[in-house]
């Protein structure tokens, strides 16, 4: 046994000394894989994969349903053994549903959510307890809080005060919280979500007041300062109601323009001001309204109004009549006493009279009609200012419909046309009709005919004007520029041609003569009877002369371009 492990370390020592560098690399990288996959496999293998929603079981089977169906609808994969134990993917998972689950009570009555926070056994103290009180609510607040969109993490801290003898020297619970959200969210500038964050806080805790909870995020501002934020609040309150205001304005403001500028074009219709003044208030009023009663109504197919009415109706009356006839009687107080009736009465004593008194009482009845009226937001005066332009024309010679160009200023001549009175006039009552004009709230329209400035306008055409003259000026120069040398071309082209037509009638001649004069010496030679001999050159040279005389007897063209050839190349 031992000679073959010699034997394979020997073979291994071999190899290893044969293997170039890259092996060895490739062996140790291979080495180094298949050890951090062992590690990574035992770590996996030994974690647990899911965390328990609550340390007991749901015994309960439709108290189960209703914790699943609740899952489900915020789509968490739950897991279910059998014996109750309900399980989801991850601690922070398991965190906020266990919220959810306390908020809207579906907690099983036998399952106590803050047994994960404490467990007291027979050695817990009462101090003891109340630390792991504390941080049970510190723990069910955060995770209450961090459950919030928006927010990413919370700390908590909450102090509950030992209580005192005396109500006058208890402390009172505080809390302080700092928030910490999302880069891209307005939880932290939106007072109603902050002062949300509070009552949860404040209903969470028992004994709570909100003076004493504090909101601040990461910076250390605070958040719950409702008192300062008044005034914030206010102003953002009015900028709101300005940028209602001004939506209204643009929307009336786009409207009128867009018909005005159909009629007069965007050129000569730019300026259109409308503004609105609105009062942002609202106003309840209640008020008794007292109406005429109706015996009959109108009948509409008569040209008058032949309705009855009354002011009220008698429900009931009563007339009471009362008579009395007798002896007047003077009471003068007691005996032996001076009365104290005076003498107008004493002289009527004894006097035998006679009184009739008669009343009558009457119900009547009338229409009422209570009203309540809630104002809201309403306009109070609108103001509409417009300006409309008027036409330019452009002056042009009858005779060549051409414009006219102005002696002293060089330009363009026109003329302006203002807008008639009776057009502005139209334009005010359009656009009276187009807000609703009251004059009872003292709405104004105002429609005006200014010039608008034209001068870069105008310049701008009188350029284009003039650099159009310009270039059909250069256009013809062009042109006749261009004739020119094309007519000088070929009266030089016509030259060049006449004078190699009288070379070559020159060189024609030239030839003629001599060949005259060869012909000439021969007959002369022959008429002597003198033998002539001609050389084979002088023989090959006269048959290609009298080829090339006939050759251009039948073709003189081709013959002359020929020459033209011969001529260019020397």
């Amino acid at each position: 046994m031992n000679e073959w492990f010699k034997r394979l370390g020997e073979s291994i020592k071999n190899l290893w000394t044969k293997g170039t560098v890259i092996q060895k690399i490739i062996l140790f990288a291979i080495v180094a894989v298949v050890i951090v996959a062992i590690i990574l496999t035992a770590s996996l293998s030994s974690r647990s994969t899911t965390v328990r929603l609550f340390n007991s079981p749901v015994a309960d089977e439709m108290a189960r349903t209703r914790i699943l169906d609740k899952l489900s609808e915020y789509n968490i994969v739950a897991y279910t053994t059998d014996d109750g134990y309900i399980s989801v993917e991850d601690e922070r998972t398991a965190r906020r549903m266990r919220d959810v689950l306390i908020s809207e009570g579906l907690v099983p009555s036998n399952i106590d959510p803050f047994a994960a926070f404490y467990n007291r056994s027979w050695s817990t103290t009462d101090a003891e307890q109340n630390v792991r009180l504390k941080n049970a609510i510190t723990q069910t607040v955060k995770q209450h809080i961090e459950a919030i969109d928006d927010i990413t993490s919370a700390d908590v801290n909450i102090v509950l005060p030992e209580n005192t003898l005396f109500i006058s020297e208890q402390n009172p619970v505080t809390a302080s919280i700092i928030l910490r959200v999302k880069p891209a969210s307005s939880l932290l500038q939106d007072a109603r979500r902050i002062r949300g964050i509070q009552s949860l806080v404040q209903m969470a805790v028992e004994g709570l007041r909100p003076e004493n909870i504090t909101i601040t995020d990461a910076d250390g501002n605070v958040l719950n300062d409702f008192a300062a934020m008044g005034e914030i609040d206010r102003v953002n309150l009015v900028a709101r109601q300005q940028r209602e205001i001004q939506k209204l304005e643009a929307y009336y403001r786009a409207q009128i323009l867009k018909s005005l500028q159909s009629w007069f074009t965007e050129d000569r219709m730019r300026d259109l001001n409308i503004k609105i003044d609105m009062d942002m208030s609202k106003r309840t009023s209640d008020s008794t309204i007292y109406t005429p009663i109706v015996i009959r109504s109108d009948n509409p197919r008569t040209p008058y109004d032949d309705s009855e009415m009354r002011e009220s109706l008698t429900i009931s009356s009563q007339t009471v009549t009362k008579e009395w006839q007798g002896t007047g009687f003077n009471p003068e107080g007691p005996a032996g006493t001076e009365g104290q009736t005076p003498p107008v009465y004493s002289d009527m004593s004894n006097v035998i009279g006679r009184s009739t008194e008669t009343g009558v009482t009457e119900n009547r009845v009338v229409n009422t009609t209570q009203e309540q009226r809630e104002t809201s937001p309403q306009i109070d005066r609108v103001t509409v200012a417009a300006n409309v332009d008027g036409t330019w024309t452009t002056q042009r010679d009858p005779k060549t419909h051409q414009p006219v160009i102005d002696a002293e200023t060089g330009a363009i001549s026109r003329v302006y046309t203002p807008v008639p009175t009776e057009t502005l006039v139209q334009v005010a009552n359009y656009i009276q009709d187009a807000v609703g004009y009251d004059e009872s709230k003292n709405y104004s329209v105002t429609v005006t005919n200014i010039q608008y400035d034209r001068s870069a306008q105008f310049a701008a055409e009188d350029e284009a004007y003039f650099a159009r003259i310009r270039r059909r000026l250069a256009i013809l120069i062009s042109l006749g520029s261009i004739a020119a040398i094309l007519l000088l071309f070929i009266v030089v082209r016509l030259i060049m041609r006449e004078l190699e037509r009288r070379r070559r009638l020159r060189d024609e001649e030239l030839l003629r003569q001599q060949q005259a004069a060869r012909e000439q010496a021969l007959w002369d030679a022959k008429e002597e009877g003198v033998g002539v001999t001609m050389s084979v050159e002088e023989s090959r040279r006269a048959e290609l002369q009298e080829n090339a005389i006939a050759m251009a007897k039948e073709h003189p063209e081709d013959v002359a371009m020929l020459i033209r050839t011969w001529l260019m190349e020397e």
